[in-house]
């Protein structure tokens, strides 16, 4: 179960500026937050979320039948980095066209409490994945398999946030176990170590393609496809 007692937003920043060896800032400037997000791996939007900061409505517009699905995740993990770097850059010059995304509005079982593991699904929201798809890219990204319900009881606070989901969490939004352990305060497992490039080039990847439509993401998942000779 979550604590019942949740940090306030400046001490949550300044659990990460002193893991990044920077000085805390409050309020965060935009170079503070470039810096932080530099250093942890963490995106801008990311720390905004920490820091209960607005996050422009931009990042908020999805095509919510895309986010990244098991196919595309899978190829791009079983890609050659240079393969890799073909992707992100393909995905990089794609944009939707005008109207096709729409304002992402919280389902009722989507309004989370105050907690970290409600701050870990809100980030996973900004890269447009739900509590199925963030199931599905976690257990081929880390190999912690939960079911999607267990994702969003995380969420929720009614599924602690241990070792094991730390270390899934950390997969998926592509950062050191340790950036989210000192964030959070969850004693990591016993092997801290950092992700794995082709899990950090996936999860660059989820971010690139978050406002994408579905059939942008089909051309990718083809486009892999044939990076990957099959």
């Amino acid at each position: 179960m979550e604590p019942s007692t949740y940090p306030e937003p400046e001490v949550l920043l300044a659990r990460l500026a002193n893991l990044a060896g920077l000085p805390p800032a409050w309020p965060p400037t935009e170079e503070f937050l470039d810096a932080l997000a530099q250093r942890t791996g963490l995106h801008t939007h990311d720390l905004l979320l920490v820091a209960d900061l607005p996050v422009p409505a931009s990042a908020w517009l999805f095509d919510e039948t895309a986010g990244a699905s098991s196919s595309l995740v899978s190829r791009s993990l079983a890609l050659p980095a240079s393969a890799r770097r073909l992707l992100r850059a393909r995905a990089s010059t794609m944009t939707a066209p005008a109207g096709t995304l729409a304002p992402w509005k919280p389902r009722p079982y989507e309004e989370y409490p105050p907690g970290f593991g409600s701050l870990l699904l809100r980030m996973l929201a900004l890269r447009n994945l739900n509590w199925s798809g963030a199931a599905k890219a976690m257990c081929l990204m880390s190999g912690v398999c939960k079911a999607a319900s267990t994702i969003g009881a995380v969420g929720l606070g009614t599924k602690e946030l241990d070792a094991e989901m730390l270390d899934g969490f950390a997969a998926t939004l592509g950062v050191p176990v340790a950036v989210l352990a000192g964030l959070t305060g969850v004693r990591p497992s016993a092997a801290l170590r950092e992700p794995a490039p082709e899990v950090v080039d996936t999860a660059s990847l989820i971010w690139e393609i978050r406002h994408l439509t579905w059939d942008q993401e089909s051309a990718l998942t083809e486009y892999a496809k044939v990076l990957g000779g099959k």
